[in-house]
């Protein structure tokens, strides 16, 4: 069981400019007001603290808790374990074979969700 405290270190990297991303990370904002939210895009201060170019950032869910990156599930595993509506699902994605079936679903999902919004991003960084 984590602290307060260890709550205080944990940022999530997500893609605001992502329609459906964007809906996801609100709905867990509403829950957790610990956990520091960090939009990816255009944001300079979020590829330093990851060591991560922007198309990767982008590209996955990422989050930075005690001093390690993690992305994708594993970013979403860690917002679940710290919010109680939610432990169950962490419970049950860290089982090893639906962790690896999650894995998979996890890579094709945000992947296709790249592709749809890789020209939006391109779009923006135009315009500034």
């Amino acid at each position: 069981m984590r602290n307060k405290n260890s709550k205080k270190n944990t940022k999530i990297y997500f893609n605001n400019s992502c329609s459906i991303c964007r809906f996801e990370i609100n709905h867990y904002k509403k829950l957790n007001n610990v956990i520091d939210w960090v939009d990816v895009t255009q944001n300079k201060v979020a590829e330093k603290e990851t060591s991560k170019e922007p198309s990767q950032l982008i590209r996955r869910l990422h989050a930075k808790h005690d001093g390690k990156i993690l992305e994708g599930l594993d970013a979403f595993l860690l917002i679940w374990s710290q919010l109680p509506r939610y432990k169950w699902l962490y419970n049950f994605i860290k089982l090893p074979l639906i962790y690896h079936m999650s894995h998979i679903l996890y890579e094709v999902l945000a992947f296709a969700l790249y592709l749809k919004n890789r020209n939006q991003i391109s779009n923006e960084r135009s315009r500034n």
